[in-house]
């Protein structure tokens, strides 16, 4: 298995938009902090949000691609659960359906950071403290993105509810933009 050096230096080579690889780094530190909360491998957990997105760049128009060809570029570096659940994240296009912790979690985990990047806008996030506009925004009668809503949702499964998803989801989001 790479570690975590290894995983930035291949990242890098692949994925050239920093806004990519900014989200590639909040959702690594996400997923490490859910790994904590559930007991589960930590190292794993972040190696998989961080590389989840490898093959954007090259997949962009062909989302039946999408994480197929990621879990190629990344056999033999991740474990099979870790590259399953890289496949899983495009389960609308592909024959993995999300079963596991791990599968859940990084559903739900990149479908709450584009829901909260794109609300609020990634130059405001920084001091950005209101989580009740989020919850209210989420949970409107008519929100129009019912798939997205169903990603994030996926947090249920995992056993952590929607209002610590989120909390703990902007928390991290704002340290990582912290430090960057």
């Amino acid at each position: 298995m790479i570690d975590r050096k290894q995983a930035i230096v291949l990242i890098k080579k692949y994925i050239k938009n920093e806004d990519l690889l900014q989200q590639s780094l909040i959702v690594e530190a996400i997923l490490r902090k859910i790994a904590k909360i559930l007991g589960n491998n930590e190292e794993t957990w972040g190696l998989t949000g961080l590389l989840y997105n490898i093959d954007y760049e090259y997949t962009q128009g062909e989302p039946e691609k999408r994480g197929v060809f990621a879990s190629q570029l990344l056999e033999g570096l991740l474990p099979e659960d870790c590259t399953n659940a890289i496949k899983s994240n495009n389960y609308r296009y592909s024959d993995y359906i999300p079963s596991t912790a791990l599968d859940k979690s990084l559903v739900a985990t990149v479908a709450m950071t584009n829901f909260i990047i794109s609300f609020i806008g990634i130059t405001s996030l920084k001091n950005f403290s209101n989580i009740n506009i989020l919850r209210d925004k989420l949970n409107e009668p008519n929100f129009t993105d019912i798939n997205l809503k169903k990603r994030i949702l996926l947090c249920n499964d995992i056993g952590i509810s929607l209002n610590n998803f989120l909390q703990l989801n902007l928390k991290v989001i704002q340290d990582v933009l912290n430090k960057i």
